[in-house]
């Protein structure tokens, strides 16, 4: 079995904040390079367990990245995640935001189900764990910056 994926950090805004930027704002901090268009015009999460989470790009046509598993605003939203490979391949995700203070809140990741993968689980969650590290820091910049700026989520 291969264990999961986690990345535990804190960003300082309200969990409130954290849940709408990684869910309604993912545009705003997820790079175009790992996306399927390259350009996407957005990528939305259907607000509901059974909902799509997709990308859509400049020519209209929507790519699908996931499904909804759990949406509990604003502590937790949890997906089949498959972006990059067959719905078949995917993995799980769940994503908590947990108050830790005064406009602080702590994210915690944890990517499951390697093992359905095979012998390919192993080399993807090592490649998916830096790929995670990085975002993580992309998420935490944009939540910060547009808490600072008083922008809505």
């Amino acid at each position: 079995m291969t264990d999961p994926l986690v990345i535990e950090f804190e960003v300082a805004v309200p969990a409130e904040h954290a849940f709408g930027i990684w869910t309604e704002r993912c545009a705003t901090w997820w790079p175009d390079d790992h996306t399927i268009s390259r350009a996407p015009t957005c990528v939305s999460f259907e607000p509901r367990p059974g909902g799509r989470i997709f990308e859509r790009g400049p020519d209209g046509a929507e790519h699908e990245w996931g499904t909804v598993v759990a949406w509990e605003p604003p502590t937790r939203v949890a997906y089949r995640w498959h972006l990059f490979f067959d719905p078949s391949e995917a993995t799980d995700v769940e994503v908590t935001f947990r108050s830790v203070g005064d406009d602080r809140t702590l994210v915690r990741l944890e990517q499951s189900g390697w093992e359905r993968l095979g012998d390919s689980g192993p080399p993807r969650r090592a490649r998916t764990d830096q790929v995670w590290q990085e975002m993580s820091r992309r998420f935490a910049t944009c939540a910060e910056g547009s808490f600072a700026g008083r922008l809505s989520p």
